[in-house]
Order: C-alpha cells, then structure tokens, then sequence
C-alpha cells in the first residue's frame, strides 16, 4: 500500500479509483465490510485501484480543540490494518479545517471530482460529509449521479450483545472498553483491541513481589477501564515494527493506581509476562492484545495478600489463553 500525506499531490494512479472516505478508528467489522466490498467494485469495474481516505488528526481534534480526543487506532497502525485488508492507496488529509467546513457539494465537486475523479464511492449508510456533517449518504447518491461517478452503499454490521443486535461503529467499542468489555470489542473489531506504546522504567514494586513486569507509556489511545485483563504481547523495535507483529505472548495486564502501596498514584499500564523471560525491554516497543477481563481492582491490606491474588490472576490469565 502506498500511503499519500498531502492530498494535494494525488498520485495520477489513484485518479479514477475506487474511494472510501472515513475516520476507520478502530478498524472494525463494519470498516471490513467497506472496503471489502470497494475491491468487489474495483474488480467490476476494470480491477482500478482501491483507495481510502482518512484524516490525521481526527476531525474533532481539528473543530473542536478544546476536547480532550483519544483514539482507538493511531495512524501506524491504522496504515497496516487498512494494507491487510487491501487496500492500494491511503491518502492521509492532515491540514483538514478547510476541507471539512466545504458545503457538502463543494467537497464532491471541489475537492473529490477535480483532484482524484474517482470511479466509485463507497460508504456505510451513517456516512457524512461536508460542514456540520449535512451531507448523507442519499445525498452522496444524488451528486454522484450528477458528478459522474458510481456510489455504493454498504449496511451495517451488527453483532449480538445482551441477547440484541446492535450497530458495530467506534462509538460502541468506546463504550465497551470504558466498561471493562473488551472481548465483546473484540468480536466487534474482529481482533482483540490492541494497546501500543514504549516500555519505560517502573517503580520495581512487580519484581519485589516475584511478577516483574513491563510498564507501558501508551500511545495517546483509549485505555480500557482499570482492572486485571488476560491477553498477548508482542515487542518490537520501533511503532511501525509493532503495528505488524502477533507474536502472541501470554500475559496479565493490570491498569490500575497502585491503591495497596499509596494513594492518588497516576494509572500504571503494566504487563506481566506468563511462563516466559524476556529480557531487555526497556525503550523497545509492546503491543497488548486484550483477551478478556479477569477482575476488577481493589486494595489488598497486605502484600502478602496481594502476592496471592496475583498468583490466581495468573492461573486465571492463562486459562483464558489456553481456551
């Protein structure tokens, strides 16, 4: 995939593509399914190039500044989930206030038709574009009847939760890991939520108590709620290393604030590797694959009683993982 960050050098190839435009955080099902069926179009008419478009920053961050954004996928990883799944060419929009406050014909006719005419469109039915969103997908239908190019629109991807089907979108998996759920968000994303980020010197306290572990300082992602998780590590050398690895190494994951030992301490992200030693890890990279939640956390009144706990989470953490 060959990847375009100023949209105002459009690679001749990718004129007369087959386009998507979103946000794609989180990269989930419903996000397959799109670009799924944009190769299905691709091939049908004359096997063109497949393209999406994404922003960087996030469109909030760009509209709205005083909002505090995390995302679910930062664009590294983002780049090798939207290269997996086939597409051609990502073009990144980075100076995005002025496109984003175009009237929704402007940005067909302006800012799509002129600078990449594409063959096709296709989008999910909640798509929309141009200032204050006011541009939908039966508008999006109407101009590409006018404009001359194709529109495909592509239904929801839902998925059973609570014995109900509910839409899969970035807005549910937010709300899924804010509630510890982060096996449902995984059936939503279709892979298990990953965390990114560098491993940096902790206090020590895990290897004084027999579980040493790797303190992670994430990328600016949405952390799951705290609490005790089971999942997979994978360590690389750099961010772009880490966005493709699956190494799989079993482990615990604790996110959390120390409450035993002090009080108001800052969240700790740390990993806990099973039945494995890996040495030197300080300033390298690590992915955490949430698997499935284990338990909440809460003061232990000795470290004594903590020690224990740890040592059932971990007989937990690895049942879940042999699973």
């Amino acid at each position: 995939m060959q990847t375009i960050e100023n949209s105002g050098k459009i690679d001749a190839l990718v004129k007369g593509c087959c386009l998507t435009i979103g946000n794609f955080d989180g990269f989930h099902q419903g996000h397959k399914k799109i670009i799924a069926s944009a190769r299905r179009a691709a091939e049908n008419l004359g096997n063109c190039s497949v393209a999406a478009m994404t922003f960087d920053p996030h469109p909030v961050a760009i509209l709205h500044p005083e909002r505090t954004l995390q995302v679910l996928t930062p664009l590294p990883l983002k780049k090798a989930l939207l290269a997996s799944a086939g597409v051609d060419y990502l073009i990144v929009v980075k100076d995005s206030y002025k496109l984003l406050t175009l009237s929704p014909n402007d940005f067909i006719e302006e800012f799509l038709v002129k600078s990449i005419a594409p063959k096709a469109l296709i989008e999910g039915d909640d798509f929309h574009f141009g200032y204050g969103r006011s541009g939908n997908a039966q508008m999006l239908c109407r101009l590409g009847k006018q404009k001359g190019f194709e529109v495909f629109i592509v239904d929801d991807e839902e998925m059973n939760l609570d014995d109900s089907f509910v839409r899969i979108s970035s807005t549910l998996i937010r709300h899924l890991l804010h509630n510890s759920g982060v096996a449902d968000a995984a059936r939503a994303i279709g892979r298990p939520y990953r965390l990114m980020g560098k491993v940096v010197k902790g206090r020590g306290k895990g290897l004084q108590l027999g579980f040493p572990t790797a303190n992670i300082e994430p990328h600016d992602q949405i952390i799951p709620a705290e609490g005790v998780y089971a999942g997979f590590v994978s360590v690389a050398e750099n961010v772009e290393e880490i966005c493709t690895m699956n190494q799989k190494i079993p482990a615990v994951f604790s996110l959390g604030r120390a409450k035993t030992f002090i009080s108001n301490h800052p969240l700790l992200i740390e990993a806990h590797i099973l039945d494995e030693k890996i040495n030197g890890l300080y300033d390298k990279f690590l992915t955490m694959d949430f698997i499935d939640f284990v338990r909440h956390q809460r003061r232990f009144e000795t470290e004594e009683k903590l020690k224990e706990q740890i040592k059932k989470d971990c007989e937990r953490a690895k049942s879940i993982l042999m699973a």
